[in-house]
């Protein structure tokens, strides 16, 4: 602890006795300073035990002395020590009112004691304070290293037990990592939003969060946010919450818990480089449909994410002319941390202004790829607005095993240019599978190819010479059957006949072939049929 007027008045070389201001001896001293000027408030920082001989006070004016004695409480001056046996005898009157009128602590300094003892005295004591500071902090290092290399959940139960408080740990997603004590969990938990405003600025950051008092769980606390990793960009964020603001020795002990959280949560280029190769070549391995190699490369590196069932995930930015990293990285981050916490393997390779991801079928890392894009956009379902523009477009495989890799990778980019092309931040390729593959032609490159196919048929229609489009859409409607597509149009089955063979002619193809036939029919279904 610091030095206090307390701790001053019990210094038995000092013998200073108390005058005024009793109750408010516990007060820290941060200096000891002599001024016997009649306003030495400018010269003043705040926390100082002025000493004075009253040489230029006058010190018997009531009125002067309240004056003086209400800018040193203003200014943040601590205490006053006055020197009987100098200039005065004992200490006036006037000053002994104003002290004890303001509860203003003043301190009698007899004439055998020299400032120069107080100023001593204090300058050990501070002196004294800094190097127990410093020892603990050297000790707390050496503690919380230990802890750290049992896990976040042990560096910070040290870490609260150091500072007296709670501490957590958060992740790159802003999602508790540890928390301790117990109940420490609850009130983190609280605090997702101050974290998540905390990482969108530069790293390194940090920010002070008052609690909201009231509750049971160390609410009404002081917390402080420090975010975590080597670089610009946040990889987590540690809190500390405390009943009153941190002391020397414990910002020694959090401080070293930020070297050590980020060590632990900071790889280095060189590592990430050779993982990101290492993923790359299992991935390739995989798609060139050889998992017994992948596996091998491998090794545990993924556990048993290799075998079976697995999906794959490809994502990109939305908006043309941007490299989408910054929300291809929140996708990575929210993915890695949730199969963190459940335990599972991801496997994630950057492609280019992409990023795909091998994941496990039915676990955390997919439920929180959906959740993630829903969350970004509002709705996975809802089109994209203009503001949005770079933000994720995301294709997801079906369920799929080590052979079928291969697949479900083209299922993947199958689902990514619907999601592209509908303006959707998430397709499964079962959607594609399960629903109608009509709305599939809403595309300008399937309309413009619709379009160049009837265009004849049309410009004949438009000479009035018959209705040719029409009746190719009813005839095949009813599968080529004559007389019901003939009543549909209200002709004889004979002008149907004709007005087929017309349409041979002029697309210079037959209707006996089924692949014609169907794509005069979805070129009819593309143009809405007009």
């Amino acid at each position: 602890m610091p030095p206090t007027l307390a701790s001053l008045v019990h210094h038995t070389a000092l013998k200073l006795v108390v005058r005024a201001g009793e109750d408010r001896l516990e007060t820290p001293v941060r200096w000891a300073h002599v001024s016997e000027l009649a306003d030495p408030v400018p010269y003043m920082e705040g926390g100082e035990l002025l000493l004075i001989t009253a040489m230029k006070l006058d010190a018997e004016d009531p009125e002067a002395m309240r004056r003086y004695v209400r800018r040193l409480a203003g200014a943040g001056v601590v205490g006053l020590g006055f020197a009987v046996g100098v200039s005065y005898d004992e200490i006036p009157q006037a000053l002994l009112a104003a002290a004890e009128a303001e509860d203003f602590p003043l301190l009698e300094v007899p004439r055998r004691t020299p400032f120069l003892a107080i100023s001593k005295a204090v300058s050990a004591a501070i002196a004294a304070d800094q190097y127990r500071a410093v020892t603990a902090g050297f000790e707390a290092q050496r503690e919380l290293t230990r802890a750290a290399l049992a896990g976040p959940a042990d560096l910070v139960a040290r870490l609260a037990a150091h500072v007296d408080g709670w501490a957590a740990v958060y992740d790159a997603s802003g999602a508790v990592v540890a928390a301790a004590p117990d109940w420490a969990g609850r009130r983190a938990a609280r605090l997702t939003a101050d974290v998540e405003r905390l990482r969108e600025r530069p790293a390194p950051a940090s920010a002070v969060v008052g609690g909201a008092s009231g509750d049971d769980d160390g609410a009404d606390d002081r917390v402080e946010l420090q975010s975590l990793g080597a670089g610009r960009r946040a990889r987590g964020a540690l809190a500390v919450g405390t009943a009153a603001p941190l002391g020397t020795a414990e910002r020694y002990a959090v401080h070293s818990a930020i070297a050590l959280l980020t060590l632990t949560t900071e790889r280095t280029r060189a590592l990430q480089a050779a993982e990101a190769r290492l993923g790359a070549a299992v991935l390739r391995m995989l798609l060139a449909g050889e998992p017994d190699h992948a596996r091998a490369v491998a090794g545990d590196l993924y556990g048993s994410l290799l075998d079976a069932p697995f999906r794959i995930l490809i994502a990109e930015a939305a908006g043309e002319g941007t490299d989408g990293a910054e929300p291809l990285q929140a996708l990575v981050d929210a993915l890695e941390s949730a199969a963190a916490r459940a335990g599972e393997a991801v496997l994630v390779v950057p492609d280019g202004t992409r990023v795909v991801i091998l994941a496990a079928d039915g676990g955390e890392a997919v439920a929180a790829c959906t959740l993630h894009t829903a969350v970004r956009r509002g709705d996975a379902a809802r089109p994209l607005e203009p503001a949005e523009a770079d933000d994720l477009v995301v294709g997801l495989s079906a369920p799929a095993g080590p052979i079928a890799a291969a697949t479900a990778f083209k299922q993947a980019e199958q689902a990514l240019s619907v999601a592209r092309r509908r303006g959707r931040a998430l397709v499964e390729h079962e959607e594609l599978a399960t629903g109608s593959v009509l709305p599939l032609l809403a595309d300008d490159a399937v309309r413009a190819f619709a379009d160049g196919m009837l265009r004849a048929l049309h410009e004949h229609d438009a000479t009035g010479r018959g209705d040719l489009v029409a009746s190719l859409r009813a005839w095949l409607s009813r599968h080529g059957q004559w007389d019901a597509a003939a009543a549909q149009l209200g002709v004889h089955r004979h002008t149907l006949r004709y007005r087929m063979r017309r349409v041979e002619e002029i697309l210079g193809r037959s209707l006996d072939d089924p692949d014609v036939r169907m794509e005069l029919w979805l070129a009819l279904k593309a143009t809405g049929g007009q």
